[in-house]
């Protein structure tokens, strides 16, 4: 039991203040995100607008987030990742106030909108920051330590939202939304200093050119493309774990929200339990990027996959056996995917790469509704557990083809590399620009 304590504290160890404190500002802005997880329930119940009216609305919410996950990264190489981050949580939270004044259609798609494509410029810059605020080698674990940020704060807002709703309206919520979001922001400003890129990336950067100096920009990297077609792969079939499987714990299985509620708690359990340690000894290993993105795909194919077998009616164990599947899937993959992506990018381009990656799970976030809920209404669950389950063979064909891609690409880098003078200098570039077989 002492040495399970002694790695999980260990797993912290080595980052730097600035990531705590990154994290800590996550935690109060997440954990301030009260209205979000009941927008739904608010325009439905409170503002009485019909299932299809609320679907629309929502439909906006992702078309905001795309635009924001695509300007984000565009003026995060224009203008750097300190003000794009500030500003857009400062505007949004004065949005995000100012929601709750508006009450007609077009008038909630149109604000929505707005307040999406602001606030969500945020997330390719904060993950640029990571360049600047931790050594490469710690980066996958100063992300995790972000990811469980988020899941705590996602954990505790919508609980005490529930409260406060039952107690005094939807009111409140946008207040607490709109200041949180301030409130942390100005703690980042006074907290967390800018900081520039070190010119150790401008070496990474270097080399990268000396890799494939036909790479001018994101959209001729094949292999960039391949990992962005497994993310948003791999989103469509995450995406489903909050908008189609409580409908079918609950038509499926006769299941309550308390039995959803638990299935989630799980969920997060686990994460905050061993994410940290998990990604530790990943890094630790070395293990290749693309081969933990082939593994994830596979858990994540199996755990729609299970669902498609008949267990019986009354077996709703599989439901727990589904989500612990996709929750490993998490663990293993999403950490990383972000480590790839900001290794990936090219000096100057940053936040055009970070920009493309938060975008397939937006994309993810409109789609997956809009095309599993349809398919649902016109059919039935099972046809749309064959879909998510052509998903997953889709992301595990091009992991396989990711796979190879790099293996190629890495005896090129080490060739170019080991063209650099500098014996300090040469590997921790090829740890960063290369995946270490292991």
């Amino acid at each position: 039991m002492k040495t399970l304590y002694a790695n999980y504290i260990d797993s912290f160890k080595g980052l730097s203040r600035e990531i705590w404190l990154l994290a800590l500002v996550t935690f109060i802005n997440r954990a301030g995100t009260m209205i979000v997880p009941f927008l739904s329930k608010y325009l439905n119940e409170d503002l009485a607008f019909s299932k299809d009216d609320v679907a629309w609305i929502l439909v906006f919410f992702g078309i905001g987030s795309m635009i924001g996950s695509y300007l984000g990264g565009k003026l995060t190489d224009m203008i750097g990742y300190y003000p794009v981050m500030v500003r857009s949580m400062l505007v949004a939270g004065v949005l995000f106030i100012g929601l709750q004044w508006v009450t007609s259609f077009w008038g909630l798609c149109l604000m929505i909108l707005l307040i999406m494509s602001i606030a969500d410029m945020f997330r390719p810059a904060m993950f640029v920051s990571m360049k600047a605020y931790c050594k490469p080698e710690d980066r996958s674990r100063a992300i995790s330590l972000v990811r469980l940020a988020i899941n705590l704060g996602f954990a505790m807002g919508p609980f005490f939202a529930g409260w406060m709703i039952v107690n005094s309206g939807y009111t409140a919520l946008f207040w607490i939304d709109g200041l949180t979001a301030i409130a942390s922001i100005l703690m980042f400003m006074v907290l967390i200093k800018k900081k520039d890129i070190t010119s150790y990336d401008s070496e990474v950067s270097d080399a990268l050119e000396m890799k494939d100096p036909k790479i001018k920009t994101v959209y001729q990297d094949k292999l960039y493309l391949t990992f962005l077609g497994i993310t948003f792969c791999m989103g469509m079939i995450f995406m489903q774990m909050f908008f189609t499987m409580p409908l079918y714990h609950e038509q499926g299985y006769g299941l309550d929200a308390f039995y959803t509620g638990v299935l989630f708690f799980m969920n997060g359990l686990i994460i905050v339990a061993i994410e940290m340690p998990v990604v530790h000894w990943i890094e630790k290993r070395k293990f290749m990027y693309s081969k933990l993105f082939l593994f994830s795909s596979i858990l994540m194919f199996a755990s729609f996959a299970v669902l498609l077998l008949d267990w019986g009616s009354k077996f709703s164990e599989v439901l727990v056996l589904n989500m612990l599947l996709i929750t490993i899937a998490e663990i293993i993959a999403f950490p990383f995917t972000n480590t790839f992506a900001i290794r990936r990018a090219k000096k100057g381009n940053e936040g055009r790469y970070m920009g493309l990656y938060t975008m397939t799970f937006s994309a993810a976030h409109i789609l997956c509704p809009a095309i599993s809920l349809n398919l649902i209404y016109v059919t039935d669950f099972m046809t749309n557990w064959v879909l998510v389950s052509v998903f997953g063979l889709i992301a595990i064909l091009l992991s396989v083809l990711l796979v190879k891609g790099v293996k190629k690409e890495n005896e090129t880098i080490k060739k170019e590399l080991s063209k650099i003078p500098s014996a300090t200098v040469v590997e921790p570039v090829v740890a960063e620009l290369s995946e270490v077989e292991g």
